[in-house]
């Protein structure tokens, strides 16, 4: 986050698990089992505490259309992990034409 901005950077951790299932509308309980499995990292405090960004907020979102499109847990990792590829691919051409 810039000094005097409000709006924080898309990586940084802001939000507690409470808060952040509450802005995706998932329980946090849900929140845990994606952790679990590997779909997502939160950032976490010096004690322990999970802080999700923005970008992780997203990621939650985009997860859960997955899984009401009917996508397994499984699928869902495979899924996310071909976007982040495709994602920084994009970034490298775009970096290299720039």
């Amino acid at each position: 986050m810039t000094e005097g901005s409000r709006t924080p950077d898309g990586d940084r951790g802001v939000y507690g698990i409470s808060v952040a299932a509450e802005l995706v509308g998932m329980p946090p309980a849900t929140l845990r089992l994606f952790e679990s499995r590997g779909l997502l990292e939160p950032a976490r405090t010096a004690g322990g505490t999970r802080r999700y960004s923005a970008n992780d907020l997203e990621r939650l979102r985009r997860i859960s259309e997955l899984v009401d499109a009917g996508v397994n847990l499984a699928g869902v990792g495979m899924l996310l992990d071909l976007q982040d590829e495709n994602q920084q691919l994009r970034d490298r051409i775009d970096a290299g034409s720039a």
